[in-house]
């Protein structure tokens, strides 16, 4: 893999100048922010602030009227499709596009950073921020985010990869602690930030709130400097999530820079009293101040320059139609343009194009499908069917789109989850869609006439009703020129070529996370490496739609799979090449999908592993030869025995594929490896993860403690209170009842009006920290303040 160059190089020497110019005082403000988006000016050394803000598919600058919790108005800017969506692309180059684009946004309001993408692994489909990431596997998700980044850096704007690391789940997530096995962490979740880390160097990596392992993310210095630093070669700075913030000086040691939001006054101070103390060295401090002082010198000269707004609409829109995914074709794509069109559902003409907290774009204009279809003159009937944030059916609407449906000679049936449904701050507790679009779905599909589902959704959803419509595209949230895109597609002037990054499976309870999943306190991945496909075909179950799953109006066939060398060692690459001929009527692309099977182990691994993918375009009858390289590593699984990434010897089969589990052609090669392996043989200790299976998956605790290591250790206590005491957990004492009523009529007050970000804030704040109390109200819950009223706590009785 070919490694980034330090993208602050040009500024390292000036940076280090400056900080050794700095008072103890200035080091320390300079490593927080002066407030909500904003990192310290040192005026005195001519050392500027910059802007940092949201995103991750577009920018969330607030406007002049900033406020100090981030909740106001924010100026327009492109609203681009999700990262659920654009994953599906498995295009780089279409996603460094998107990326140029969201920096020249940037450079048009002066951001210096845009926070995203964000890169966590989709361990269960229930995840309120799905929509934001990109997939299940660390491969694709790696790849998607490392284009992303390059892209908008292209552009001297930074980015800020996100959440690092484990967050998997919005329940509890301040607190929560992922308990996480060795080769889980490396193999899965780990990877995907490594891969983005070595192939476009972030200027920033954001530390999530959890702990991880029982140490909290800011606190962990192996996971802060060990890892990303000394393994990865990363040279950008580590910023907090805002508010993450746990012990800021053990943060100093861990290695991270920046904490926000600010003023973080009293962080400031113990920073401050830490050195002059000598807990805490200063030379550790002067690090982080010259990572943060070389971010600010790299952003600080950029030009503000204007953007076309309508380019970057229809950006959106090319990136919505690649990024598509055909879930089922029946007969009724593409359609005839003269034909009747019935266009029933709400989101026809309100869409669900983006999600919703702290992420959510005040977008340039919106082009709903119905729009799209005004402005191609497509003669058509409407009607909703049901209210978007309505979950009971109304059987007038129903009756009302059944009666339009039946003059139709195709029907348009636009359903998906409703904003209510899915956000930052909450999970979800189902799959489901709600009742009363499940009950319009029925009632079209029962006329005969032909439906097709046009679905929007930030993740997997149940589709009772899938094998009794025609089609199903999947636009996922597809950002503010979706309806376009959709209008391109189902029409056939263009020819969808999404493939899903992740399974959907036939019910929740299939998911391998589902009995740990969306918990507060101990979150135990006993699952460990069997994430989506690599659980589902370990398994052997049957899913709704496959990972890498995707159909198209035209069809390909794969041939002449070539394998360079019939063995390898263990350090020398694989070169492979096969041909894709377009054998159907219309143009189209096709995502092709290598596989590694290993051979029989004594050590437990998925069936297969995606190791690289490519996008080709074929005319009707072309055909084309593609190839690929396979390094080592995509052979190895992480031995924790000997601490690294190990090659076994064995017979290997090289999978060429359509989705993980459309194998079209397969090859084997020997592998020889060239050292020793621990080759951890758990068959007796851990049976259960060499035929994992159940309905739903139930690891044993001491089989997962075995492959930690140690046991899981009980959560803690409810009292002594601490900074790190939730709202919810201070009701054990009437003092603490009293406080907690009091925060939350007060939060409610203050997110009164706040839409999303106000719901989000509520959703999370029974499992709020104390701590992070002082983010939002600094005079009543600032850190001096905290520890006196934690003394008053621990002083009341016990209930």
């Amino acid at each position: 893999m070919k490694q980034a160059k330090d993208p602050f190089a040009g500024v390292r020497r000036k940076a280090e100048e400056l900080v050794a110019q700095m008072t103890l005082e200035e080091k320390a403000i300079l490593c927080a922010g002066s407030n909500f988006w904003n990192t310290r000016a040192i005026e005195r050394l001519g050392l500027p602030s910059v802007m940092v803000t949201d995103g991750p598919n577009g920018l969330r600058k607030q406007a002049a009227s900033a406020d100090h919790l981030g909740i106001n108005d924010s100026v327009p800017a492109t609203c681009f499709p999700s990262a659920a969506a654009t994953a599906c692309s498995f295009d780089p180059d279409l996603l460094y596009e998107m990326g140029q684009a969201m920096g020249e946004e940037c450079l048009a309001e002066q951001v210096a950073v845009i926070l995203g993408p964000a890169a966590n692994i989709k361990r269960s489909p229930l995840c309120g921020r799905n929509f934001e990431y990109f997939s299940e596997d660390p491969l694709v998700s790696g790849e998607a985010a490392a284009a992303m980044i390059r892209g908008i850096q292209s552009k001297n704007v930074g980015t800020s990869l996100k959440h690092y690391l484990a967050n998997n789940q919005e329940k509890a997530r301040l607190v929560s602690d992922s308990i996480v096995d060795e080769r889980a962490l490396r193999e899965i979740y780990l990877a995907g930030f490594e891969r983005a880390v070595k192939k476009a160097q972030p200027w920033t990596l954001m530390c999530s709130y959890n702990q991880i392992n029982g140490t909290y993310a800011s606190d962990n210095t192996r996971l802060m400097t060990d890892v990303p630093r000394g393994e990865w070669g990363y040279e950008g700075m580590i910023v907090t999530d805002w508010g993450a913030m746990n012990d800021r000086v053990q943060a100093i040691r861990a290695g991270v820079d920046l904490e926000m939001p600010g003023p973080c006054e009293g962080s400031c101070r113990k920073i401050v009293e830490a050195v002059q103390t000598g807990k805490l060295e200063e030379a550790k401090l002067d690090i982080c101040a010259r990572r943060v002082a070389a971010l600010v010198l790299q952003a600080a000269e950029n030009p503000v320059t204007p953007y076309d707004p309508e380019a970057h609409h229809e950006l959106a829109r090319r990136i919505a139609r690649e990024s598509a995914v055909l879930l089922k074709k029946g007969t009724a794509l593409p359609a005839n343009p003269d034909a009747k069109v019935a266009v029933v559902g709400a989101f026809a003409k309100t869409p669900r194009f983006q999600g919703a907290g702290s992420g959510k774009i005040h977008p340039t204009r919106v082009t709903s499908l119905c729009d799209a279809l005004d402005a191609r003159g497509v003669h058509y009937t409407y009607a909703p069917g049901y209210q978007a944030e309505q979950a009971a059916p109304d059987g007038e609407l129903i009756r009302q789109a059944v009666e339009t449906a039946l003059q139709a000679d195709v029907i348009f049936a636009c359903v998906g989850l409703p904003d209510s449904f899915e956000s930052e701050g909450f999970d979800r507790t189902h799959m489901q869609l709600p009742d009363s679009q499940n009950a319009l779905m029925a009632a079209l599909a029962e006329t005969g006439k032909p439906v097709v589902a046009v679905l929007s959704t930030g993740s997997a959803v149940i589709l009772p009703w899938r094998d009794q419509v025609d089609s199903i595209l999947l636009m996922y949230l597809a950002g503010q020129n979706g309806g376009s895109a959709a209008a391109d597609l189902l029409f056939g002037d263009a020819n969808p070529s999404g493939k899903l990054a992740e399974s959907w499976p036939l019910a929740l309870e299939d998911n391998p996370s589902y009995l740990h999943f969306g918990k507060g306190g101990n979150v135990e991945y006993r699952e460990s490496i069997y994430v989506g496909y690599r659980y589902y075909d370990k398994a052997g179950m049957t899913v709704q739609y496959p990972f890498g799953h995707g159909l198209s109006y035209t069809e390909f066939a794969y041939s002449d799979l070539k394998l360079e060398k019939a063995a390898v060692s263990d350090n020398e690459p694989l070169t492979l090449s096969l041909t894709v001929t377009n054998t159907g009527r219309y143009a189209g692309s096709e995502v092709v999908q290598i596989y590694v099977a290993p051979p029989e182990s004594v050590v437990f691994r998925p069936v297969r592993e995606l190791r690289a993918a490519a996008k080709v375009h074929l005319e009707p009858g072309e055909s084309r030869p593609i190839s690929f390289t396979l390094e080592p590593r995509d052979f190895a699984y992480y031995d924790t025995g000997i601490a690294d990434w190990f090659v076994e010897s064995g017979v290997y089969t090289v999978e060429a594929a359509s989705s993980s589990q459309d194998i079209r052609l397969s090859a084997p090669v020997t592998v020889q490896s060239t050292r020793a392996g621990s080759r951890r043989d758990l068959r007796q200790d851990a049976p259960a993860y060499y035929a994992p299976a159940g309905h739903p998956l139930d690891i044993p605790r001491e089989q997962f403690e075995i492959l930690l290591g140690h046991p899981v250790q009980p959560w803690h206590e409810a009292r002594p209170y601490t900074p790190n005491t939730t709202i919810g957990e201070l009701r054990s004492c009437a003092m603490g009842r009293q406080i907690a009523d009091q925060v939350t009529a007060g939060v409610r007050q203050m997110m009164a009006g706040a839409g999303d970000i106000g719901a989000m804030f509520e959703a999370m704040l029974e499992d709020m920290p104390l701590r992070q109390l002082g983010m939002m109200a600094p005079d009543q819950f600032g850190a001096d303040k905290l520890d006196g009223l934690l003394m008053m706590l621990n002083a009341q009785p016990m209930e």
